[in-house]
This record gives C-alpha cells, sequence and structure tokens, in this order.
C-alpha cells in the first residue's frame, strides 16, 4: 500500500520582541532626572566596562562592553548608574508572562529579547502582526518601557527585522519579501556573524547579503566549514531552526584582541578583569549560571591556548569567575613573547543547544 503523501509543513509565524535600550531605559524611567541624558548602566571606574547604554548615549559611539574610560572620552557628560539585575530580571519577568498569554512557544535570548511563535493563534487576532503590535501595547502599558518588534516567517528573519525600526517600531517581511530583504542588508547585521566573521567576508569581497548569495555552496564550504549551510541558507531567506522553549546556552563569555601584545603581568591581571567585566554584563543578561570557568589565551605567534577549572557548586557572582580566570593565567606566567587576545567564559550550563550562536569576538 502506497503511504498518503505527507503534507508541507504550516508556514511558520515567529515574532522576535527586542526591548529598546532595556538597562538605561530601566533606570531612566525609575530616575526622572535621566531622562534625555547620555546614561551608562556600568561602572565608571578604569577597569569598568558599559553594560548598557541609552539612545542619547550611542548617538556618541557609546556601546556595551566598551571599556568606561572609552566611553567618557567619547561622550565626557556620560553619565553612570550601577546596574540592578535583580530589577531587570522582575521587569523581564513581567514582560515574559505577558508573552505567556499568546504563545506557549517562547524561546527567551535574554533579559531582554525573546523569539515567539504565533502560528497558532490563540487569542484570535488574526495576523502575527496584530500580535506583535498588542505584546508592545501591552509592555509600554505595564512597564512603562518600548519594545521593537520584528515579524516574519522563521527566526533569522524576525531579528533582522526587529532592529529595522527600532526604538518603538515593528517591521513586517512576509515570505515574498524575505530573500529580498535579507540581500539587501549588509552581512555583518547577520545574527551569528561577528565582528571577526565579518572581516574574513569582507577580505572575501562579501559585504552584502546579496554577494553572500552570489558565493556557492562548495565555497562557503570551503571558507567557512560546518557553518555554511546556515549562511548558504540566510542569504535565500531559509531558516528552519523551530523557535525552542527552555533553550541554555552551553557557554557565555566575552574576549579580546589587544592593538599591542600584552607581556606584564600587571597588565594582563588589568586586561582579564575588563574581559571578565564584559563577559559577566553577557551573563547576567542570559540569566544562566554555569560551574566551568574557561580561560582563552593567544600568543604573539597565534598559538592558542584554552584551560579550564570547575567547580562542584555552581559560580554565582563575578567575583568568583574573576578570581577562577585570575588563577588560570596566573598559571600561564610568565608569557615573554606577548599576549594578542584574552577570554573568559562560564559553561557547564544545564541543557544542551545546537542553535547557531553570535559570536563573541
Amino acid at each position: 500500500m502506497v503511504a498518503p503523501p505527507t503534507q508541507p509543513p504550516a508556514q511558520r509565524k515567529v515574532i522576535h520582541v527586542d526591548m529598546d535600550a532595556f538597562y538605561a531605559s530601566v533606570e531612566q524611567r525609575d530616575d526622572p532626572s535621566l531622562k534625555g541624558k547620555p546614561v551608562a548602566v556600568g561602572g565608571s571606574r578604569a577597569r569598568g566596562v558599559v553594560a548598557a547604554a541609552s539612545y542619547e548615549a550611542r548617538a556618541f559611539g557609546v556601546r556595551s562592553a566598551m571599556p568606561s574610560v572609552t566611553a567618557i572620552r567619547r561622550c565626557p557628560d556620560l553619565v553612570f548608574v550601577p546596574p540592578r539585575f535583580d530589577v531587570y530580571r522582575e521587569v523581564s519577568d513581567r514582560i515574559r508572562a505577558i508573552f505567556a498569554d499568546y504563545t506557549d512557544l517562547i524561546e527567551p535570548l535574554s533579559l531582554d529579547e525573546a523569539y515567539l511563535d504565533v502560528t497558532e493563534d490563540i487569542r484570535g487576532l488574526g495576523t502575527a502582526s496584530a500580535i506583535a503590535e498588542e505584546i508592545r501595547a501591552r509592555i509600554k502599558a505595564d512597564t512603562g518601557l518600548t519594545a521593537s518588534a520584528g515579524v516574519s516567517y522563521n527566526k533569522f528573519i524576525a531579528k533582522l527585522a526587529s532592529d529595522q525600526n527600532k526604538p518603538d517600531g515593528i517591521c513586517i517581511i512576509t515570505p515574498r519579501r524575505g530573500a529580498a530583504f535579507v540581500q539587501s542588508l549588509p552581512v555583518k547585521r547577520f545574527h551569528g556573524v561577528g565582528p571577526v566573521t565579518a572581516q574574513k567576508m569582507e577580505r572575501l569581497g562579501i559585504l552584502t547579503g546579496a554577494d553572500l548569495f552570489e558565493r556557492s555552496l562548495a565555497f562557503l564550504q570551503a571558507n567557512f566549514g560546518s557553518y555554511a549551510d546556515y549562511l548558504y541558507g540566510a542569504a535565500r531567506g531559509i531558516d528552519h531552526r523551530p523557535v525552542r522553549v527552555n533553550r541554555a546556552a552551553k557557554s557565555v563569555g566575552a574576549e579580546r584582541t589587544f592593538e599591542t601584545n600584552l607581556s606584564a603581568a600587571e597588565d594582563l591581571r588589568a586586561a582579564l578583569h575588563r574581559v571578565a567585566d564584559a563577559a559577566w554584563v553577557r551573563i547576567e543578561r542570559h540569566g544562566t549560571r554555569g560551574r566551568t570557568v574557561t580561560l582563552k589565551l593567544r600568543h604573539a605567534d597565534f598559538r592558542t591556548i584554552t584551560r579550564a577549572r570547575s567547580s562542584q557548586a555552581a559560580v554565582t557572582d563575578k567575583a568568583a569567575f574573576l578570581a577562577a580566570g585570575l588563577e588560570l593565567l596566573m598559571m600561564q606566567l610568565p608569557v615573554p613573547d606577548g599576549v594578542r587576545l584574552l577570554g573568559l567564559t562560564l559553561s557547564g550550563i544545564m541543557g544542551d543547544d545546537d542553535e547557531v550562536q553570535p559570536s563573541l569576538l
């Protein structure tokens, strides 16, 4: 007996909701004297790092994970406020409760952004764009904060779209427009393409989605290995990844490449402080905890080593995270040839994830 033909899967309807300058906006909401001012959440000390910046600060080129001293040089009137992660988590929980009124398929990426699969319209609003607009309105009414949303037929395009009309905007990309939309954008905006990958693409003459579309799968495999299938599909507006509930990252961290190689122990310790600050911002943003701290060290001759230390209990604060990293670093000294890159990550987090992860470079 011949089996009946299988029906193609229904077209997904995916919303990516991204809060606008989340940490800084919470601070401006709670302290009206900060409204309209360039605000950075983070530490203003010499080894401090910007965790988040208001749009007023971004106009001066201030960005998250930037050293505080650099941020102050770019914006002398910058106002620093210490982070209040307990408050950010409370607001994030309220926002996720709103999401849950529209779908059970919610994939948080961090405290301030998430994917929602609204293929099943459980509230009978008619369209995914109507759902996104109602969610945005409820977030504004409940929290006093604005959110931007991207609405499309897959995760890749929905995330690109949410950034298109920021702040407080919405962008809808239909299946008919998907490939053309992707091909009109610079590849450095693609989720998963960090600065290092973008620089490699530029050397290969790939600056836009259209340039990427022109490259064969064999070419991409030769230059990007297992990442090639994702890139090949992305350039065509194709992304079959489902929205995954309770997704957990394998590791979260940061790394920095230095303009000049570092060899003095004091300089390396200071650099690791800054890397740990930047990494901990991401760890807190993801709301994750792990047991393994891994140091990445690249020598001047590009030899790269990793050293890890695991504990029985989860690493729950930045001091313990930094202390583990410093212990690993001290075991590698001296380094007379110099170090060009340091990285620090936290892993051993529950769950398994085969998603394409954003570059930490």
